[in-house]
């Protein structure tokens, strides 16, 4: 579907049923990047204050968002809350097979 370029709330809220949508199986990626405000590759660079375009997406849904330098602390305290929230799935990773590996190339 189309991307929603959502006021940042909007967008944690979004990003938090992704999240959710995708708890059991798949993943989100987010990717950050500085933005200068063009919309096509061709128009020309208006120098604005400093932005940060942020875009999540999952097999089926996009979504992104501007952050400008006023709004990023709250931004990161919003952002780095739902991580917290929404880490508690993740798998632990089981290092003792690979200790057990090791051992076994070394001798």
């Amino acid at each position: 579907s189309s991307g929603i370029n959502a006021e940042y709330g909007g967008f944690l809220l979004a990003l938090t049923k992704m999240f959710q949508n995708n708890r059991s199986s798949g993943s989100v990626i987010l990717t950050l990047k500085k933005y200068d405000g063009r919309t096509t590759r061709k128009s020309p660079s208006v120098p604005a204050d400093n932005l940060c375009l942020i875009r999540a997406t999952d097999s089926k849904k996009k979504l992104s968002t501007i952050v400008s330098n006023k709004e990023v602390t709250k931004f990161q305290m919003s952002y780095a809350s739902l991580l917290r929230g929404n880490m508690d799935s993740l798998k632990k990773h089981d290092k003792s097979k690979e200790r057990k590996e090791r051992k076994r190339k070394d001798m």
